[in-house]
């Protein structure tokens, strides 16, 4: 029987580390085998800055996610995002040497290779190379180009490019936690996969990430991915907001934000406060919830704003661009109260939030289906697409190497009525379990008979030397 590919997905955040370990059902549904979660130490707004640190978070995930699964991580898909990231469109074509052989993969290959080759930035490197339509001998608007004929194979081409050494520094973390890095995905899409559906991506879609350090954008048409980028403000701005304008801690800050917090400030009434503990015997803080839903909604329409400029560059007020199926919000800042309204107010689209629970299987828990693990879903679904072994189960690993075992052999001791037949019968029975033995094992019982006789001369000698002494 085929083992079942179980794939592993890492989420490296600012705030967060996920590890998560899944495989598909059945049903061809995701079963979330194990998840383990750490904070992030060494990120900021989506790059690593501090490596050991960055380490250290990743082996907490890690090993967090190997003791809830009992699997051993081997390897794992990463997901990258960052202010360096950047997209770019692009068209390439190929001319064919033989246009009597119908169009294969190896052709789609070559222009994908071909445009790996493109000339960036110093410093750039290649992330994505995305095909988006297709042109054979100038027919436009073809989706798949196998099996057609034709001399000149064109196509328009999505190309996501980031920063090398930032790639390389996410690299150097996994290789010193001791894994493989299988994949290198970009955030946004890792996110699509786990939130939308394909009826959304026809119809037109804006997925909003909004993480920690960073908010993310993809936008799909078609079915096609259109426009990505990497806005460098997240959640732990609007928590950093309202540590310096209620001048308390950031733990406490946080605490504010996620319980009391809300991007619609006249939902509050000006009677309503809440009360923080002050430090080292001080005075407790009263806070209006007014005030604080103030501040976190001017630091939110600052993000959306940001975002919204990128809807516009990709043109969604072209007729042919629009944006059907509206915006999706996902990641941990879109379970801010009212953010959903707000994002409704300032973009005049139609807005739901995400959770990836659309591909999981149906006994998984519901802290897995919130927004906040949906890119950790969607790199686990993109490691599944490459069918790797990405961990081992711990049983596999810690079977003993089985060596044969002499048994001693079982005699019938039910009563004959001869006592010579009984004994005829029972050397009958020793001599038929010998006989079934491996001969290693003979070899090995007749050594341990030679070392217990050497043994006992050796007693003996001692005992006869003692008595002399005497």
């Amino acid at each position: 029987m085929e083992k079942d590919s179980i794939a592993v997905g890492l989420d490296i955040g600012t705030t967060k580390i996920v590890a998560m370990i899944g495989r598909k059902n059945e049903y061809g549904k995701l079963e979330i085998l194990g998840v383990g979660k750490s904070k992030s130490l060494g990120v900021a707004r989506g790059v690593v800055n501090n490596i050991t640190q960055t380490i250290q978070s990743i082996q907490q995930a890690v090993l967090e996610a190997e003791a809830d699964s009992g699997y051993k991580i081997n390897d794992v898909v990463v997901g990258i995002a960052g202010q360096h990231i950047r997209s770019i469109q692009h068209s390439d074509y190929i001319s064919r040497n033989n246009p009597e052989e119908v169009i294969g993969d190896a052709d789609i290959d070559l222009l994908i290779n071909q445009v790996h080759k493109l000339a960036m930035l110093p410093g750039e490197e290649i992330i994505h190379v995305l095909p988006q339509e297709f042109k054979i001998d100038g027919q436009n608007e073809i989706k798949e180009p196998i099996g057609m004929y034709g001399g000149r194979l064109e196509s328009s081409f999505h190309v996501v490019v980031g920063q090398a050494s930032s790639i390389r520094n996410v690299g150097r973390c996994i290789k010193s936690s001791g894994l493989d890095l299988s994949g290198l995905t970009l955030e946004p899409l890792a996110s699509a996969d786990a939130v939308l559906s394909q009826e959304e991506k026809e119809a037109g879609v804006a997925l909003i990430d909004i993480g920690g350090g960073t908010t993310d954008l993809a936008i799909f048409k078609d079915g096609i991915i259109r426009h990505t980028a990497v806005i460098p403000f997240g959640g732990n701005v609007i928590t950093d907001d309202i540590k310096e304008g209620c001048s308390i801690i950031e733990k406490q800050a946080e605490l504010l934000k996620v319980k009391f917090g809300s991007a619609w400030p006249g939902e509050n009434k000006d009677n309503e406060i809440v009360s923080i503990p002050g430090l080292r015997g001080r005075e407790p803080k009263e806070i209006s919830l007014k005030n604080l839903s103030k501040i976190i909604h001017a630091r939110v329409v600052e993000i959306i704003e940001q975002v919204f400029a990128e809807i516009k560059a990709y043109g969604h007020e072209d007729p042919r661009k629009k944006l059907i199926a509206g915006i999706v919000l996902t990641g941990g800042g879109a379970q801010l109260k009212h953010v959903k309204q707000l994002v409704e107010y300032i973009t005049g689209m139609d807005t739901r939030i995400g959770y990836p629970n659309e591909h999981l299987a149906g006994n998984s828990d519901e802290e897995i289906s919130s927004p906040l693990y949906a890119t950790a879903v969607g790199l686990v679904m993109n490691s599944l697409r490459n069918d790797t072994q990405s961990a081992t189960p711990l049983v596999e690993l810690q079977k003993p190497v089985e060596q044969p075992v002499y048994r001693q052999p079982v005699i019938n001791t039910v009563v004959a009525p001869d006592p010579t037949q009984q004994l005829y019968e029972e050397e009958e029975v020793l001599e038929t379990v010998t006989a079934k033995q491996p001969e290693r094992n003979v070899e090995e019982s007749t050594e341990k008979k030679v070392k217990k006789s050497f043994f006992d001369k050796y007693i003996d000698k001692i005992k006869d030397f003692l008595d002399n002494a005497e």
